[in-house]
């Protein structure tokens, strides 16, 4: 029976790799990946023969059509991204809409993602967040942190490491220097540093020390003020 799988892959530790994964790795017809390369190691890992297609930001407009027409007929077909949930700032949502509107099966395995364990070491609350994965480079980049300034909830970005100084540079000027962030690097990897603090605080640090790898930072939302309750006596009466 046709049907997309939808494969988080590790994030970074190998050892994050599920059973469920690498068997239905095993067992479909074809894999797309991101980037082949990087996928075919994770694969000779664990010794998954499965043919694999690249699929990427690059392409995914114009293949959707054939692997819809191929899961038609009967395929089965494994979606993974370089590392983490496919689809999460990540090519795979294309794909996913388009089987759902052809209804046919998506399945999505549950696995690693980098903005998940960031959230929850941060000791920022996490009852309630917003996840906005990388945010514009320049065409509205002020708007959106002037949205940004006014939310509430616990925030998750996606940066890259030469964005990093100039995006906590952009929290001071936008949240105030002591907003509560905390940098999450190279998470579950052997070099993990979560870096904690007011902005201004983190902002020395990585002014300080370049920052590397794959980073996720945390930010508090913005605190509402509760004005006090009027008396419902006039000054004279109390």
């Amino acid at each position: 029976m046709s049907k997309l799988y939808i494969v988080p892959t590790p994030i970074g530790n190998l050892e994050d790799m599920t059973f469920r994964a690498i068997r239905v790795l095993k067992e479909v017809d074809l894999i797309l990946a991101e980037d082949t390369r990087t996928s075919g190691k994770l694969l000779k890992h664990f010794e998954i023969g499965t043919h694999m297609h690249s699929h990427h930001m690059h392409n995914e407009h114009k293949t959707t059509e054939n692997l819809i027409a191929r899961l038609k007929a009967g395929e089965t077909i494994a979606l993974i991204s370089d590392a983490g949930t496919p689809a999460i700032s990540d090519p795979g949502f294309l794909l996913t809409r388009a089987c759902v509107e052809n209804k046919i099966e998506v399945e999505c395995l549950p696995g690693a993602t980098a903005f998940v364990p960031a959230l929850v070491n941060s000791g920022l609350p996490n009852d309630k967040f917003v996840f906005e994965g990388f945010l514009p480079d320049k065409k509205g980049r002020q708007t959106r942190f002037l949205a940004l300034a006014e939310e509430t909830r616990t925030m998750i970005l996606y940066v890259s490491p030469h964005k990093l100084v100039k995006t906590l540079a952009e929290f001071v000027q936008y949240f105030g220097e002591d907003r509560q962030v905390c940098v999450s690097r190279e998470l579950s990897k052997l070099h993990e540093e979560n870096v904690r603090g007011t902005a201004k605080e983190v902002l020395a640090h990585f002014e300080k020390t370049a920052p590397r790898g794959e980073i996720v930072v945390v930010v508090a939302g913005k605190t509402i003020t509760k004005e006090p309750k009027k008396s419902k006596f006039s000054k004279d009466e109390e």
